[in-house]
């Protein structure tokens, strides 16, 4: 722990703008972006094209904000959960997922979540802390896989749009030239809907979004979902009217399917009038179950016929494939594990 701040996760305005409070020369912030987000390198000392003047006085104001993660369940069918902790002290989860050529992290952007979805463990822990930019990157430039990755996902622990100011920071720096350079093409972010900063989300990115909806019915919803009181999923919808989605940014509804309560003819019929109009997908997730949860996951044949009869009506619609559940893949199950076992420990 360290009062320091770090110089990973600062855009090139902010680093220009040190680089005159310090008496370095504005294109030296450049190099220090290289340095950071290219090379993947924090440490000034090891910054060789900037003056030895220079690195000593970077290397005494700013703290190393990089760490590998402190540990990793790995599943039979290769997705990887990686735990890793945050400064601060709280548990965030990063799932790894290869899948033939394409190879997916699902990365966190809170510490938990004040969203309280039933259905999410990572719901039953609230809001403990909403990670700046640097630990957002840090599970990507951290991750053994980095080299691997075609694609990231923010859909791990937390609400992004929770998160906005550091979460469109990372986004900057994930695809800005000077940065990452990753094409938008190869990013979604996934958004139970906050209304107040959808909006600035779509306007100040070009990455994909996919909304979890999960029930198309305002009372059926709100009841899994409380954040349908403060924002109903047709304002979201109306607000998502506004943009074009028919070129290279896409649209996807993710939709946990419960047995019984999200399933039947009257939903699919829901479904057709509210997304009518909207070039989207929906994806359908089987759900795995949390401890002590009132829901279940329909079986194969009742998913399968649940896709069709969407597909039918001119909805693209896909089951989204189960992975990690040995592992307890499930957004929020590794770190409520984590943190059960540090509150259990005896005070010393």
């Amino acid at each position: 722990m360290t009062d320091r701040e770090s110089l990973y996760g600062k855009n090139p305005e902010e680093l220009a703008a040190l680089c005159g409070e310090l008496g370095m020369p504005r294109f030296a912030a450049r190099q220090i972006a290289r340095w950071l987000y290219v090379r993947h390198t924090e440490d000034p000392m090891r910054m060789t094209d900037l003056s030895a003047a220079a690195r000593e006085a970077l290397a005494g104001r700013f703290a190393p904000a990089l760490h590998a993660p402190e540990g990793v369940a790995t599943s039979h069918d290769g997705t990887k959960k990686y735990l890793f902790r945050t400064p601060a002290g709280h548990y965030i989860e990063s799932a790894y997922i290869p899948d033939g050529e394409r190879a997916t992290l699902c990365v966190s952007s809170q510490a938990g979540c004040r969203m309280g979805c039933r259905f999410c463990a990572t719901g039953r822990q609230g809001l403990q802390e909403s990670l700046p930019a640097a630990e957002i990157l840090n599970q990507i430039v951290s991750l053994p896989e980095r080299d691997r990755l075609t694609n990231l996902v923010f859909m791990g622990m937390g609400e992004p749009l929770d998160n906005t100011d550091n979460v469109l920071r990372a986004l900057d720096i994930l695809t800005s030239a000077w940065g990452f350079a990753w094409s938008p093409t190869r990013i979604t972010l996934s958004t139970a809907g906050v209304v107040p900063q959808l909006r600035r989300f779509l306007d100040a990115s070009k990455v994909h979004l996919a909304v979890s909806l999960h029930n198309p019915f305002h009372e059926e919803r709100m009841e899994i979902m409380p954040v349908e009181r403060a924002w109903p999923i047709a304002q979201v919808v109306e607000i998502l009217r506004e943009y074009d989605f028919s070129h290279q940014r896409r649209v996807s509804f993710e939709y946990i399917v419960l047995k019984g309560l999200n399933d039947t003819p009257r939903h699919i019929r829901e479904l057709l009038r509210l997304l009518n109009g909207i070039r989207c997908r929906i994806n359908l997730i089987r759900f795995h179950r949390i401890p002590s949860s009132p829901y279940f996951s329909p079986d194969d044949e009742a998913m399968l016929r649940f896709r069709d009869a969407l597909t039918a009506r001119g909805i693209q619609t896909t089951i989204r494939a189960s992975r990690g559940e040995d592992i307890q893949a499930a957004c929020g199950l590794l770190s409520t594990r984590a943190l059960q076992e540090r509150q259990s420990r005896p005070k010393r």
